[in-house]
């Protein structure tokens, strides 16, 4: 490796010459997530014991021109098993009135309002084989395309404490195809911040829609929805809830296996501070309809999970969790093998 980096350094300074632009500012960040899960199934499952060795490197590039807008993005490797690179990171132009426009992979305003409801730390969870199409985020419904923008609007947009962004994006066009795909979207959210005696209160959402192409059957609905939530902050306390409704699909190669599906998902979690020591406890509960394109589903699917996690602060960058979930999952209104139950004890690093 110090050989790759002399080689590296030595290749910069070659061409460091006036012509060249020198080097934009980068910033480091990453994990290394180390630990066992113990799952137990319901009567349909199989028990299953593993390690999960799991480790990201984020960079983060940015500059500011002479006018003073500022132009960033990132990418970020992740390995959990398997090496792969996020490269649906977008051109961030920041500008001097705090506002911002993302250009190319920029997603769905509705998503990125999406409340950041409390949830237990761990990486326990429970496997299955069921096509279970239950949704369990509250952003479900928002969806977006390579080919997008994003505007993010200054702080106190409007009024003291307020956000809003909106987004669009558009195809890339292919001709359609009997998997079916998302053509185009756009969504709008906001958040606004205000405090309540001791707390600091966070009301956010937003609003999507987006269109399904096929040459296959239409779907009866086609991709959108909404999410609002809540999270009040006291002290080391943080309390917050969340819900999500809209439509979705899944895809496949096989036009016939294209799945449409009506949801709804609720979460709510807690979170306290104590010391070195953070208390966690989330549930969720989602709900979805899920039938073949052109013919709505009318059976539920559902999720029901409630976790809850010990994390230890061991030292700077560095804490230990004992986290445990328990699931209660239905496939058609009938027993799934994503029942179950799921312990994980770990530590992670970070940087």
């Amino acid at each position: 490796m110090k050989k790759e980096l002399l080689m590296a350094s030595a290749l910069v300074s070659t061409l460091g010459v006036a012509s060249v632009a020198q080097a934009v500012t980068a910033t480091m960040a990453g994990s290394m997530k180390v630990g066992a899960e113990f799952e137990s199934a319901d009567d349909l499952g199989t028990d299953n014991n593993q390690v999960h060795d799991q480790s990201n490197f984020n960079i983060s590039l940015s500059e500011t021109t002479d006018a003073g807008t500022t132009i960033s993005t990132s990418f970020e490797i992740v390995d959990e098993g398997t090496v792969s690179a996020d490269d649906d990171n977008a051109i961030k132009l920041t500008f001097t009135d705090g506002s911002a426009l993302e250009l190319l992979n920029a997603g769905n305003a509705a998503g990125t309002h999406a409340a950041a409801v409390p949830g237990a730390g761990g990486e326990q969870g429970v496997g299955g084989t069921s096509t279970n199409n239950a949704p369990g985020d509250l952003d479900f419904a928002a969806g977006s395309t390579a080919l997008g923008v994003e505007w993010h609007s200054a702080a106190d947009f409007l009024a003291d404490g307020l956000k809003v962004s909106a987004s669009y994006s558009t195809d890339n066009g292919l001709a359609k195809a009997a998997a079916a795909r998302l053509e185009n979207s756009w969504g709008v959210g906001a958040t606004y911040v205000t405090t309540a005696g001791d707390s600091t209160v966070t009301v956010s959402g937003g609003i999507a829609d987006g269109e399904i192409a096929t040459t296959g059957t239409q779907a009866t609905s086609d991709k959108g929805g909404f999410n609002i939530g809540v999270v009040a902050v006291t002290g080391d306390l943080t309390v917050g809830v969340g819900y999500g409704d809209g439509d979705t699909f899944v895809n496949s190669t096989t036009n016939g296996s294209n799945q449409e599906i009506d949801g709804s998902v609720m979460k709510a979690g807690i979170s306290y501070v104590t010391g070195d020591i953070t208390l966690a406890l989330g549930v969720s509960s989602g709900e979805g309809k899920d039938g073949a394109f052109g013919t709505a589903g009318t059976t539920d699917d559902s999720t029901d999970s409630t976790s809850a996690s010990v994390t230890y602060a061991v030292a700077s960058g560095v804490s230990a969790v004992i986290g445990y979930t328990t699931v209660d999952a239905q496939n058609e209104g009938a027993a799934t093998t994503d029942d179950g139950s799921s312990w994980y004890i770990g530590a992670s690093m970070s940087f």
